[in-house]
């Protein structure tokens, strides 16, 4: 799957992922009356209220974040290779956002878009192995073998060790997928526990590192691992140590634009070829209508305003990172 992702980055020039992480501040108001008058006509059947969950609040917020991320997909998807939907922000609205996150998920991938689940799992036996079923492999019912949400990658908490890791490396060697794991998150806490210093004089950052290069040693897929890691933008130094260390594995890089990373602070993360990372930018993105700089696109154009944000994006890293 890795080798899916780099190409489609050699092929549009730009290592970069839309972050699909609806906040209903960002969604216009005419999409969520729109969802609104939908659900009504859902009020009178009680099997259909029970299938969304019991709430046609709800389902009216799942069916105004479901066209609100379709819309973006339609406006960047010739731009950027991957989409990265962000799975609490969707499981907050119960089943109804469940149901758009699936939706979403298939549609990107209609679109010829690589699909990075941003779910966060992580477990032990069993449990991490049903994990891995349902975000990156099949479930065996009866006679069939069937796909639950089928991303293409997905984010891993690495903190359970080993028996967290290698059921979803049994499942991307299985089935062609990947997989990305914390290393060193993009936001200001994660020092708390990430940048302590360990009597081997390794930070544990840096062990965590080395132990995802050795998982990804499992799963190769030309120059680079299905097992890559999370290294936030907003640490270019650390990022320096951890690509030396990581040197076949690709990081996704979350943290530009909102959260204060600039184009500078990502060329670090890229090998001498041009690869080995791809940088998130979620609110920079798909709020851009929100932002003065885009204003003149106004909310009925929300998609244009993420379109010409995207583009804005592509050109900044085109100007910082080497043989991009």
């Amino acid at each position: 799957m890795i080798s899916r992702l780099t190409e489609q980055i050699r092929i549009k020039r730009a290592p970069v992922v839309v972050g699909l992480d609806p906040n209903l501040s960002f969604v216009p108001e005419v999409l969520l009356k729109d969802a609104e008058e939908k659900v009504r006509s859902y009020a009178d059947n009680p099997l259909a209220v029970e299938l969304l969950g019991g709430d046609l609040h709800l389902a009216a917020a799942g069916e105004a974040v479901w066209n609100f991320g379709r819309e973006i997909i339609d406006s960047v998807a010739d731009l950027v290779p991957a989409v990265k939907p962000q799975s609490a922000m969707y499981e907050q609205f119960g089943i109804p956002g469940i149901i758009a996150y699936q939706k979403l998920v298939r549609y990107a991938q209609q679109k010829g878009l690589i699909v990075i689940g941003d779910v966060k799992r992580g477990d032990i036996g069993s449990t991490s192995e049903a994990y891995a079923r349902a975000h990156l492999g099949r479930i065996k019912i009866g006679e069939g073998m069937h796909k639950a949400f089928d991303e293409d990658f997905a984010t891993v908490n690495p903190y359970l060790g080993s028996d967290g890791i290698e059921p979803f490396v049994k499942v991307c060697n299985e089935e062609d997928k990947g997989i990305f794991v914390l290393v060193k998150t993009s936001n200001p806490s994660s020092g708390e526990f990430q940048d302590v210093l360990l009597e081997s004089g390794e930070h544990v950052y840096e062990t965590v590192g080395k132990k995802v290069a050795q998982w990804g040693e499992a799963s190769m897929d030309g120059d680079y691992s299905n097992v890559g890691a999370v290294v936030g933008a907003t640490y270019p130094q650390q990022a320096e140590t951890l690509r030396e260390l990581m040197p076949h594995t690709f990081i996704l890089a979350p943290g530009y634009g909102a959260q204060g990373a600039s184009a500078k602070d990502l060329s670090v993360f890229f090998n001498k070829d041009g690869l080995g990372a791809i940088v998130n930018s979620s609110r920079g993105i798909i709020a851009a209508h929100t932002k003065e700089r885009y204003s003149s696109y106004g909310a009925a154009d929300f998609g244009g305003a993420a379109r010409a944000a995207a583009i804005d994006m592509i050109e900044d890293l085109r100007s910082a990172i080497t043989n991009l």
